[in-house]
């Protein structure tokens, strides 16, 4: 089974847990998260037991390369001093030997097979994972502006609101009234230019009295004379 096939099951069996028990998506990312870097630290140790076992291999295989020497040494030695029953012997063991060699030829190609193909494993999960973490902060950005959102709309709720209004139109008809007040104040006090247009007021109002006066002590003197003449003629 591959890294991520096995990854796979291991999220999707605990996303649908999480799912079942209605959990929020961040606690799901983390979730996946904590999975794949539980599966990278299992698979880089995976890989350092398995580079262990190609050292030990590779001992294993200069200590056979040696025997199988040696015991076709040993044949040679035997069939130069008329030993056959010792050369087939030597030549028995040079090739039990041998096919250990091929053995552990076999395993090391195996073990760089796999390793081949965990180190591609890992870049990919690691990727994977780089890109879950920038999506996991992108996420975290995205649910506080959600709770604030909602802590602003839940603060100016409609009663809320309405009461902010009530208090505004307190806080105009307040302005309101000492706007009045700051008039009845400058009743009594008018400025410099409204002084001169009262006392332009009051002249021309003179004037006129006086033109009043003038007519109506004529219209007297008129009377008179006409009386005085009505009295003369009888």
């Amino acid at each position: 089974m591959g890294v991520f096939t096995r990854l796979s099951d291991i999220i999707n069996s605990n996303i649908n847990a999480m799912l079942d028990k209605a959990e929020d998506p961040e606690k799901i990312a983390r979730l996946i998260i904590q999975e794949m870097e539980d599966t990278l630290v299992e698979v880089r140790a995976a890989a350092a037991r398995s580079m262990a076992d190609k050292k030990e291999y590779e001992r294993d295989l200069v200590s056979l390369q040696a025997k199988r020497e040696d015991w076709a040494s040993k044949a040679e030695l035997a069939v130069e001093k008329g030993r056959e029953d010792l050369a087939r012997g030597a030549l028995a063991a040079k090739q039990r030997a041998e096919r250990e060699i091929e053995s552990l030829h076999q395993a090391l190609k195996a073990i760089d097979d796999v390793s081949a193909k965990r180190q591609d494993d890992l870049g990919k999960l690691q990727a994977k994972l780089d890109e879950a973490k920038t999506k996991h902060r992108a996420l975290i950005v995205r649910r506080e502006a959600a709770e604030q959102r909602i802590q602003m709309r839940t603060r100016m709720e409609k009663d809320k609101v309405d009461d902010a209004i009530r208090r505004y139109a307190q806080v105009e008809r307040k302005v309101d009234e000492m706007e009045a007040y700051a008039d009845l104040i400058n009743v009594g006090d008018q400025s410099l230019e409204a002084q001169f247009q009262d006392l332009a007021a009051e002249e021309s109002i003179e004037k006129e009295l006086a033109e009043l006066k003038r007519k109506r002590g004529g219209s007297s003197s008129s009377s008179k004379k006409a009386s005085s003449s009505e009295g003369g003629a009888s």
